[in-house]
């Protein structure tokens, strides 16, 4: 039978609570078919906005038909796909069937800002507005925010984040574009939300995004992708999508090697990679090699505070430390950041990091002595470029720590640690980093994490790497990134050439790595050449021996 529409709040597209149908025997049978068969529903009777042609029905393509079977036969699913495929829209589908047809369902739509889920939301509502009212729910509320239909069904749309849907109680969870999501915002997230999920025996997690980096959601498509048995496997159902099983437009022939090629040309190969190839390690011409950026993986710290701690191992007695510092002011911009790192034995293992844009230079000295005493009085390597050199001083004369090394100008050797017991005029404590120490530093922490030789667990270490990129005759942080975590690894890496450092451990860092590698990993990780970068500063280092790269003489500056 035909209805006459009953409108609500003046839409007359939208069935008010409380009005009685009387249901043909055809639409019942098709409700019951539509409650059963959420793509026959989908294609039907749910209607999408094309840009070429308005208002169409939506029409799945086959990825998007496996993603709507994916999600309604599992509880945990986790989508990898390009960009402009239709991810969020069929989601909202199937959300949409999921609410309709299920008493008393509390779903939460969540993405990297409120904007975005909420236009998310209307599209849902759009795609409600034109089902026919003998198929529709009656509605309760209809909010830019939230709407609740008459069958007990609700549906939120907020920013992810630990305070959005705290304290309730949902059947589905939609993250839209997670790995966009900040990795702090992200942790606090899931130990928030995991309570809620783990309370019910068929809450759902719909997973979605476009890569961005080796962050939370890399790590939980690491671990659904894993085979079964391995550690770390987990329980979401993996959906990836390729660029080239996308249409061009609705109705169209597939995206092809011409579109691909147009398509960088028209943006980078960087932005390619990220968001149609779906590479989680966008950034091209990486200091560490993209292989083995894909194969780092973290740990969640044993120890972490809000105040930018993070411990992955304790203290071990008789073990040697060292921590290498980098300082900023404390204005909010760059982070002061020190790495402790077990010297002990090989491979060297990165144990604990501190991370803060806004202490002051004034009391980090108190925080690095803090957590030096506890590894062992850790040996302190601090770089003094701009306000580093008051934080040595600090340090060690004020607060009268013993193991801050100290550096000096050697003529064509350069800076050389002195172990805090040299003395005159070109003796300082700390380290400058100028374009000697950085080159030299960059090409042994290459060599050291490519070839395992030093472990590290710590998830913001391991992000900053991946954005560490060749520019400007140099390596430092893609626009946009940060380097701060790595600059404290570079400054380490210099350290492990030091002829004091075999004093620090029995062991000979530049026999068991360089002897047989070094010349191929100043051509590998010099795409530029040795250039002089106009700071009057010599392209050239002496390795601490026998060995100098260049005939140039020296000239220490602060620039690097």
């Amino acid at each position: 039978m035909t209805t006459k529409k009953q409108g609500y709040l003046g839409n007359e597209n939208l069935k008010p609570a409380g009005i009685d149908i009387e249901y043909t025997k055809e639409q019942v049978e098709e409700y019951l078919k539509c409650s059963q068969d959420p793509a026959y529903f989908i294609q039907k009777y749910i209607k999408v906005v094309s840009l070429d042609e308005g208002l169409v029905p939506f029409n799945l393509y086959d990825y998007q038909q496996d993603i709507v079977e994916k999600i309604h036969n599992n509880r945990f699913v986790i989508a990898k796909l390009p960009r402009q495929s239709g991810k969020s829209t069929t989601v909202v589908a199937y959300i949409l069937h999921y609410v309709m047809f299920n008493q008393s369902m509390n779903v939460a739509i969540l993405a990297n800002k409120q904007a975005t889920s909420r236009e998310i939301l209307s599209r849902l509502k759009l795609a409600y507005e034109y089902l026919p009212q003998w198929l529709q729910q009656g509605i309760i509320e209809w909010n830019k925010g939230s709407i609740e239909l008459e069958n007990g069904s609700k549906i939120i749309a907020s920013s992810t984040s630990a305070s959005a849907i705290r304290g309730g109680s949902f059947n589905m969870i939609f993250l839209d574009e997670f790995a966009h999501v900040p990795t702090g915002v992200a942790e606090e997230f899931f130990s928030s939300v995991y309570p809620t999920i783990s309370s019910g025996q068929s809450t759902k997690v719909l997973m979605v995004s476009t890569p961005n980096g080796l962050n939370m959601f890399y790590h939980y498509w690491r671990g659904a992708t894993k085979k079964v048995g391995q550690l770390g496997k987990n329980e979401y159902v993996p959906i990836e999508v390729h660029w080239s099983q996308v249409p061009l437009y609705a109705g169209g022939p597939l995206r092809d090697d011409k579109w691909k090629q147009q398509t960088i040309a028209n943006t980078s190969d960087q932005q390619f990679q990220s968001e149609f190839e779906c590479d989680f390690v966008g950034s091209q011409n990486t200091l560490i090699s993209s292989h083995k950026l894909k194969s780092l993986s973290w740990s969640d710290p044993i120890l972490k505070n809000a105040e930018g701690l993070s411990v992955y191992f304790e203290p071990i007695k008789d073990h040697t430390y060292v921590c290498c510092v980098d300082t900023a002011r404390g204005q909010g911009l760059d982070y002061s950041a020190f790495s402790i790192i077990d010297i002990t034995s090989t491979p060297y293992k990165f144990v604990a990091k501190y991370r803060n844009n806004i202490i002051s230079p004034m009391v980090y000295p108190t925080v690095i002595k803090s957590l030096c005493r506890q590894y062992n009085d850790a040996f302190a390597l601090i770089e003094i470029n701009d306000i580093g050199g008051q934080v040595a001083d600090v340090l060690h004369e004020d607060l009268e720590y013993e193991n801050v090394l100290m550096c000096a100008n050697r003529g064509r050797k350069g800076q050389t640690i002195s172990g805090g017991f040299g003395s005159g005029s070109g003796v300082h404590f700390g380290v400058r980093t100028t374009t000697v120490v950085k080159k030299l530093g960059c090409s042994v922490i290459k060599s050291l994490i490519e070839e395992d030789k030093i472990l590290i667990e710590d998830l913001d270490t391991i992000n900053e790497l991946i954005t560490f990129v060749a520019k400007r005759n140099s390596y430092e942080a893609d626009d946009g990134h940060t380097d701060d975590l790595v600059m404290t690894l570079v400054l380490f890496a210099w350290l492990t050439r030091q002829e004091y450092f075999k004093s620090l451990t029995d062991l000979d860092v530049r026999t068991d790595i360089y002897e047989k590698k070094i010349e191929e990993l100043e051509e590998e990780m010099t795409p530029f050449g040795f250039l002089n970068d106009g700071d009057n500063e010599p392209v050239g280092f002496w390795d601490g021996e026998d060995r100098w790269y260049d005939n140039t003489s020296e000239d220490f500056t602060n620039g690097y």
